[in-house]
């Protein structure tokens, strides 16, 4: 199996290091427009190889995607980071053009492979990159619920004091201050969240969750990558292997939760042909409201880039 990582960054590069690093896949192949940058990042994570035990192929390419031909996954982390003070909205011009691109030329290489984008803003950017491309929806699917959800876990056990393994949840909508985490949903070692935590406390680890990219921007001064790197590698793991893993990614809708032509956050089946099945969730009057409120928001963001 051979994956390809166009963007060889942090996000990108962290990715990819999992992805050798768990030998999820034969070959990964990394591309980046810097000269000798992607080159730079697959010699280093081979020559960790002995180290850590690990045979998987490391090729790097400066724009060439001739090498990343007959690829069975691309991830597409390629755009400009957020910097503080900047919204994922503030992106949508430049890393458009990138993602369309970079689309293109997978399309070109790779006509069977499915596409996970990492991109912000991640929800516009899935749309981008599926109408460039024009795959099924089921192939061109976003990273953006996993790493939510990682970190709406990561909160709960803090709080809770348990191991973060111990904790599943369940999140929907666009990526960002609109997501709609589901305490509903959220169980730890099988047990409702809500019977073991106050409801003011789990609504501040929401809040914290919702806001928790643009916490690490202030931090760090720039996006996260750890966290998301390894999401998008889980991804990629899931469908290189058939696992029928159950994740939020953010895919097309079309009439799911009675939304048509949005791209939003809901659980999926995730398999060797991309989203197997979209689960569709009973939900009450408030989080359907939420979800509404979320899709607005995304609708406003893609009508942006319609109007590019």
């Amino acid at each position: 199996m051979k994956v390809t990582v166009v963007g060889a960054g942090n996000v990108g590069a962290t990715c990819a290091d999992v992805l050798a690093y768990k030998e999820i896949c034969n070959e990964v192949v990394l591309v980046d427009i810097k000269e000798g940058y992607a080159e730079g990042k697959a010699l280093d994570i081979a020559q960790k190889a002995p180290i850590d035990l690990y045979d998987t192929l490391m090729v790097g390419s400066t724009g060439d995607y001739s090498k990343t031909a007959n690829s069975d996954v691309v991830v597409i982390t390629s755009g400009l980071p957020r910097k503080p003070g900047m919204s994922r909205d503030d992106l949508i011009g430049t890393n458009a053009n990138i993602v369309k691109s970079v689309t293109e030329n997978v399309v070109k290489y790779s006509p069977n492979a499915i596409i996970i984008i990492v991109s912000n803003p991640l929800d516009v950017m899935t749309y981008q990159a599926h109408i460039t491309s024009k795959f099924p929806r089921t192939r061109v699917i976003g990273m953006a619920g996993i790493l939510d959800t990682a970190r709406y876990r990561c909160f709960l056990a803090a709080e809770l004091g348990v191991s973060v393994k111990e904790i599943q949840a369940v999140l929907l909508g666009g990526h960002g201050d609109t997501m709609v985490p589901l305490p509903r949903y959220t169980t730890v070692a099988g047990i409702p969240v809500t019977e073991l935590i106050d409801a003011d406390k789990l609504n501040a680890i929401v809040e914290r969750t919702k806001t928790g990219g643009g916490e690490l921007v202030k931090l760090m001064g720039t996006s996260a990558w750890y966290a998301p790197g390894s999401a998008a590698a889980q991804m990629v793991e899931a469908i290189v292997k058939d696992q029928k893993r159950v994740f939020p990614v953010c895919m097309q809708l079309d009439g799911e939760y009675g939304i048509k032509n949005c791209y939003l956050g809901v659980p999926v089946i995730l398999g060797k042909n991309g989203v197997e099945k979209v689960i569709e969730l009973q939900l009450n009057d408030e989080e359907m409201a939420l979800l509404k409120t979320s899709e607005g928001h995304v609708r406003e963001v893609m009508n942006v880039l319609e109007k590019m």
